[in-house]
């Protein structure tokens, strides 16, 4: 990167552009539209990560809740309450 932030594909399109070529000009916008879907992709995985930590933090309350009710059992838990975990 330069002084200004510009990676290399971006200092070649101003190169190219200062020569009045207009494939700078192409690719300038080339590497506008790829930042901009960087950027989508980025917010999309930050929405899914964050989802992710939720349903984590749900679930484990969940299996905290289903954890006690088994321990405060006496003896073998029956099948028919073990199915009403997976409804």
């Amino acid at each position: 990167m330069d002084k200004n932030g510009s990676g290399s594909t971006m200092q070649a399109a101003a190169a190219l552009k200062s020569h009045n070529l207009g494939l700078g000009a192409e690719l300038e916008s080339t590497v506008e539209i790829w930042t901009s879907q960087v950027k989508h992709v980025l917010q999309a995985c930050a929405h899914i990560s964050n989802h992710l930590d939720y349903s984590k933090k749900l679930y484990a309350r969940e299996d905290a809740g289903i954890a006690a009710e088994i321990r405060g059992r006496t003896g073998s838990l029956p099948v028919s309450a073990l199915n009403d975990y997976f409804k």
